[in-house]
């Protein structure tokens, strides 16, 4: 007869033998493991263990015991879950314990006590940026458009978290308030041509300065001023003047590179000239000097042979007239011809003679003198015996 057919005892007909330990082991029964572990609990706890008899109004039989047993371990399954809190590598962690400061947490698994302890986790290591673009006026009373880009990054994440309740738009307003200050203390032109660079560096420098005033954690890794330009109402005009100062620019800069090549050039022919005309002058000078030299020595050469000195002096001069003309007629008294001398071939009958370096020596112009005076009596003794 089958086990759960009617009539017989249960126990002895049960296949698992639950009731019978002596017997063949089965699987427990889930009601029985459920209502030991609940007797292990409740004796933990203080309280009575059930003894498995009486109706289903008892809130201590097995199924009220599993129920509140299984609840204790999903609670303690929940709280070892969140007491383990991993940290990335590139955040720290900040714990509030019942809303106070605690500790820092370092990159990795950290324990926290669960619903008591709090962890804000911040990053570092990355390098946030905020944008800003304003009108503003500058010194001069010009109005011009600025973006600005602000880098920056987290260095403190207790202040980060704690001090501030909004650290980044307080970064927003202190840019601005950061900016507004350095630009009303320019000029326009720098901030729209060449001054961005230090406009960016002051601004740079007062922004950490007011982070570091307000404790915010946050260090100021650079200021770009990515455009600064004039409102577009105005940005015609403004393009026009602009343009009116480039041309201004230029001009000043080809006259300044015309004066800096022309001002050198005539330094230096002024003192070319300077040089050349001390040269003239001392030249002047030790020609006269040498002439007088020269003519105080003749004059006693003179004086004691004035017939050869005076027929010398004119050969001298002969020499240098006919030395620089190719032809000379000579008027004879008492004729009507005039005679004709060609020394230019008589020169080329004398280049043999000439000196190795190439120049007309003092002989040679002597010989040509001699000769042409000998030409020149021969023709007038000609001319004597033919008038006879």
């Amino acid at each position: 007869m089958a086990w759960n057919e009617p009539g017989g005892g249960n126990n002895d007909k049960d296949p698992w033998g639950n009731n019978n330990r002596g017997g063949n082991q089965g699987p427990p029964d889930l009601d029985e493991a459920l209502k030991q572990l609940m007797d292990k609990l409740n004796g933990m706890f203080g309280g009575k263990k059930s003894n498995g008899t009486g109706g289903g109004n008892n809130v201590s039989g097995p199924g009220a015991g599993g129920f509140f047993g299984l609840l204790f371990l999903v609670v303690i399954a929940i709280l070892g879950f969140k007491s383990v809190y991993t940290i990335d590598e590139q955040e720290r962690g900040v714990v509030l314990s019942v809303g106070k400061y605690d500790r820092t947490l370092e990159p990795g698994l950290r324990f926290v006590i669960p619903f008591i302890e709090v962890v804000t986790p911040v990053n570092v290591t990355n390098v946030r940026n905020a944008e800003l673009k304003e009108l503003m006026l500058t010194q001069d009373e010009n109005v011009v458009e600025v973006a600005m880009n602000v880098q920056y990054r987290v260095v403190d994440p207790v202040s980060f978290s704690l001090r501030v309740e909004d650290p980044e738009q307080s970064l927003l307003h202190a840019a601005e308030s950061a900016l507004r200050h350095e630009v009303g203390s320019t000029d326009m032109d720098p901030i729209l041509t060449s001054g961005r660079s230090v406009l960016a560096a002051n601004v740079r420098d007062r922004l950490q300065d007011y982070m570091r005033n307000y404790q915010t954690g946050i260090e100021v890794d650079k200021v770009n001023i990515k455009d600064a330009t004039a409102p577009q109402q105005v940005k015609a005009a403004f393009d026009d003047v602009q343009s009116a100062k480039l041309d201004k620019e230029r001009y000043v800069n080809e006259a300044e590179a015309y004066a800096n090549t022309i001002v050198p050039e005539a330094r230096g022919k002024a003192q070319r000239m300077l040089e050349e005309a001390n040269a003239y002058k001392e030249q002047v000078i030790a020609q006269a000097e040498g002439e007088a030299d020269r003519f105080v020595k003749l004059h006693a050469e003179y004086r004691k042979a004035p017939k050869v000195t005076r027929e010398r002096l004119y050969l001298d001069s002969i020499s240098k007239v006919y030395g620089n003309a190719s032809k000379v007629l000579v008027d004879v008294e008492g004729g009507n011809n005039m005679m004709y001398l060609p020394l230019d071939k008589i020169m080329e009958n004398q280049r043999g003679s000439r000196s190795a370096d190439g120049t007309t020596g003092d002989a040679d112009i002597s010989g040509i003198a001699d000769r042409v005076v000998e030409e020149l009596r021969q023709r007038q003794a000609n001319r004597v015996r033919e008038g006879r």
